[in-house]
């Protein structure tokens, strides 16, 4: 099955089921809805969590309650993707009245759905499945990623041989014997689609490439990566540096949508005692717990090794203030361990700020600019953010003089 034939075929009804309708879903499943609709086509959109209009065919299918029985089950029986059975129903019976032709599935983890009722209604119905994969939770026994830990056993089968060495990511459990479980649940269901009837959808190449060594690889895989909205992402003059004082220190900017080990936290913390001299780093997504702590470091470091301006700021979710943020930024610093297509990058390029992130997952497939990196590790990108700053404060030093002694 082609992707491009889902536009050009004739009238069609066109489902979209994921977690979230903000963030890249804003993006990804609204954007698409607009333009299936602007081309005569019937669509709609299924979510269960985030604010967004709603009318007949954009609908929200669970409740905050509801998410929240699920998670606490979860938490106790490790099975992911295998409660919520009375959202899942609603869902369904909307599903009978719409009789797909395409049903477009995204995320599926999130404590708001049963896949195993939800692809029981597929293998029922004649309608064709794409699945946007967005991690790998799909194919391992519980986590979302593994590279961190350097973990194979969904190769062969999770748990297997040696416990779950990640059972303590989301989706949290205290039940480390559900792994096996899962996984032998998830192939036999992923998998009970005919190969002709689903095409699975890896935003990087990276993920592509572990789709087909998994038990969905009698699946086509499609690489499409996701996009940003360069209208929006573009660079853009404000007032960030002027309002913090920072208009002539190099800036280094660090964003996410929430900071843990995996997303580099450590590192940042690190970078934040370990910068000198004039720089600035802005750190973007904190919750108050890792404010706190670091600020608790830039006081205990006061007298010692620091000497950077820490601005830290928790999440926003306005988009005006990240597109500032990201042209304000001298450099875009991404510490990720473990990622598929981190569009962050792509959105601080689109900025005119080059990135440095790590070789981890899909990252490297988001560098564009001649003058962004991909680096090993810490060190290396230290490396590089100190001697840029060394070359900013060089450049600004002799324009300086120019600017007073032009003779």
């Amino acid at each position: 099955m082609s992707l491009r034939s889902v536009d050009r075929a004739e009238r069609m009804r066109y489902v979209q089921i994921s977690t979230h309708a903000d963030g890249w879903g804003r993006t990804l499943l609204f954007e698409k809805h607009k333009e299936l609709q602007s081309q005569g086509h019937e669509s709609y959109v299924f979510w269960a969590r985030g604010a967004h209009s709603q009318d007949e065919y954009m609908k929200k299918i669970a409740w905050y309650p509801e998410s929240c029985l699920d998670a606490i089950l979860t938490r106790f029986d490790g099975k992911a993707g295998f409660h919520s059975r009375h959202q899942t129903k609603r869902l369904l019976e909307r599903l009978d009245k719409i009789a797909p032709d395409y049903v477009h599935l995204h995320v599926l983890i999130g404590y708001y759905l049963n896949v195993e009722m939800l692809f029981d209604w597929l293998v029922e119905h004649d309608c064709q499945v794409i699945w946007t994969m967005h991690d790998c939770w799909a194919f391992t026994g519980h986590c979302i990623h593994f590279t961190q830990i350097g973990c194979n056993q969904w190769l062969t089968g999770c748990a297997k041989r040696r416990a779950c060495p990640s059972i303590d990511s989301y989706p949290k459990t205290f039940s480390a014997k559900s792994v096996l479980w899962n996984y032998e649940e998830k192939r036999r269901i992923f998998t009970s689609l005919p190969a002709d009837r689903m095409t699975l959808v890896a935003p990087s190449q990276w993920l592509a490439n572990n789709l087909r060594r998994s038990f969905l690889s009698k699946y086509d895989v499609v690489v499409v990566p996701n996009e940003i909205d360069r209208s929006i992402f573009k660079p853009t003059e404000g007032s960030f540096r002027s309002r913090h004082g920072i208009e002539d220190i190099f800036t280094v900017l660090a964003v996410s949508n929430g900071w843990s080990e995996k997303k580099g936290i450590d590192d940042i913390e690190r970078l934040s005692s370990d910068l000198s001299g004039d720089v600035a780093l802005v750190v973007v997504g904190l919750n108050a717990k890792q404010i706190k702590k670091m600020r608790k470091k830039i006081i205990a470091g006061r007298d010692t090794r620091l000497g950077s301006k820490l601005i830290l700021l928790p999440k926003t979710d306005s988009v005006e203030e990240l597109v500032e943020l990201y042209s304000a930024a001298d450099i875009f610093f991404n510490p990720t361990k473990e990622d598929t297509y981190p569009t962050v990058n792509l959105e601080a390029e689109a900025c005119g700020t080059p990135v440095i992130t790590y070789d981890a997952g899909g990252c490297c497939e988001t560098i564009g600019r001649d003058d962004s990196l991909c680096v090993r590790d810490y060190e290396e990108a230290f490396s590089h953010i100190t001697a840029l700053a060394s070359d900013y404060s060089a450049e600004r030093s002799d324009t300086l003089k120019l600017e007073h002694d032009p003779a």
